[in-house]
Formats: structure tokens, sequence, C-alpha cells
């Protein structure tokens, strides 16, 4: 979290694309962009977990994370807001944005601001944010946002650009963690 006093929101995009480059890393950093407009003072930080696969296999085997793995799980722990973004993979996250969540501290996600996102390549796949994500983050017992943000291949156009519809579910899931954000701040002890 943020240092008391601090007009700072801290957000951190959690990346769980694999690809490159990555639809859901398009989709986090589009989320990202809408939670700054609607919230002064956002600082925002990415983690793509592609980058830490060695890490997190070593760290679930061993038990031993490496100091990048360690700061990217830190880094998580102290965010405002977190936006958690996968691909669907048979009908779930992919195996390494949970592996990845196998390794946070659950207590420090406890009460924290969550937005949840996912990208897939058809529309079929939407309801894996509320039957795989949602059980996972309520796990943790963290303050879900109430609109997460499913992405189709068919709704990125040339360029990655968002289409239309996207664009404004991007706005609303981004204007709405931003509130929540802010509201949750207010209400933690100084």
């Amino acid at each position: 979290m943020s240092e008391p006093g601090s007009t700072e929101i801290q957000v951190v995009a959690v990346n769980g694309g694999v690809g490159f480059p990555s639809t859901t890393r398009s989709l986090t950093d589009a989320l990202v962009r809408e939670v700054a407009a609607s919230a002064p003072g956002v600082r925002s930080t990415t983690i793509d977990v592609r980058g830490l696969a060695s890490d997190i296999a070593d760290a679930t085997v061993l038990g031993l994370p490496s100091a990048a793995l360690d700061e990217a799980l830190r880094t998580v722990e102290r965010a405002d807001l977190v936006i958690a973004g996968s691909p669907v993979f048979r009908g779930s996250y992919a195996g390494l944005f949970k592996g990845f969540w196998d390794l946070i501290e659950p207590v420090s996600m406890r009460g924290k601001p969550v937005l949840l996102s996912a990208t897939g390549g058809s529309s079929r796949h939407q309801l894996m944010i509320d039957q795989s994500m949602r059980p996972l983050f309520a796990y943790f017992g963290a303050l879900i946002a109430p609109t997460a943000v499913y992405a189709a291949t068919d709704d990125f156009g040339v360029a990655g650009a968002l289409q239309p519809d996207l664009a404004r579910r991007v706005e609303r899931a981004g204007r709405e963690a931003a509130h929540l954000a802010l509201a949750h701040r207010e209400h933690q002890p100084s």
C-alpha cells in the first residue's frame, strides 16, 4: 500500500499472458490507463508472469523465490489496486498465472481491491472469470470489483486497438475499480 498521507495510488497489473505480443497485456494496459484517467496520482507497475516462469517453477518446487520473483510478489502485496489478467486455457486461467498467485501471501490480499480480466479466442469462454478467477480471489478475501472484463479475439481491431464495445467495458471497469481503490484507501487506518 502507499505510504500513509501519500496521495498516490499504487496500481499493479499482473499479466498472465504467455504470448508475445499478448492480447492479455493489451487488455491490462488499457485497464491501467482507464484507472489512471479516473483517479488522481496513479502510479502503475505491470508484472508479466511470462518473464518469471522459471522463477515461479523453482519457488514452487524448491521454496526459494529469486530476487526478481520476490520483488514482484512484494509489489503485488503492497498495491492499493491489483488488475489481474489471464488468457483462457482449457476453460480456466493459465497455469503460470495460478502458479504466481500460489506464491502470494494470502493475508496481504485480504480486502485489497482487485479488477479481474481475461482474454480468449471466442466469447464462449467469458464465464471463466466467474467460474475460476472470482473463486481464486474470494479465497484471498480480496475486494473484487463488480465489473470484470473479458475480451475475445474479435474485440481487438487493427494493431490491437480496442473495438468500441470493449472500449466501453474497459472504461466502465476502470472507473469502478478506481473509485473502489479510492474508497478503500480512505477507510484504511493511518
